[in-house]
């Protein structure tokens, strides 16, 4: 397959909502022979991403559209703004959270593509009862994911958060 120039506009963009996270589907790996894909994730005031997680076959890009977003990766803690870039490789513990009181968006460039499949088959698993636990772990099992579960109530307090439902960010 080769891949060939487009326009993509926001609005024909998919978007999904995991609950304080949202991921608007801008360029899936199968357009690009799998070599990358790229979403956008808008963040709600004070929302976690997910707690500390480490992804084992991809490495992950941000760019900072708009807001003020904490990141963590390893011990190393910073708040950055609209411009800055965020290198996450493979197998670091990491985690970002919106760190304003305003929405925030970052662009996320993850190489090789094929993750972001991710957010579309756990988004089944949010409901109104809550998350289906075991079936979000089996997901994240799948895709290579690691979560440091113990980390989530550490990162809500010590910054001032909204936790999420359940682990929804690579």
């Amino acid at each position: 397959m080769q891949t060939t120039p487009a326009v993509l506009r926001s609005d024909d963009a998919e978007l999904i909502d995991l609950g304080g996270i949202g991921v608007r589907f801008l360029l899936p790996a199968g357009e690009t022979e799998q070599r990358v894909s790229v979403v956008e994730h808008p963040l709600a005031p004070r929302a976690l991403a997910a707690p500390l997680h480490l992804h084992r076959g991809e490495d992950e890009y941000s760019f900072v559209i708009s807001g003020r977003v904490g990141i963590q990766l390893g011990e190393e803690v910073t708040v950055v703004g609209p411009g800055a870039f965020v290198r996450k490789p493979r197998n670091q513990w990491h985690t970002f959270w919106n760190a304003g009181d305003d929405p925030a968006r970052i662009l996320e460039i993850i190489t090789p593509g094929g993750f972001e499949e991710y957010f579309r088959e756990i988004a089944s698993y949010l409901g109104p009862q809550g998350p289906d636990i075991e079936k979000l772990m089996g997901a994240a099992q799948r895709y290579g994911l690691e979560f440091d579960m113990a980390s989530l109530p550490a990162l809500v307090e010590r910054h001032g958060l909204v936790s999420p439902d359940m682990p929804p960010e690579g």
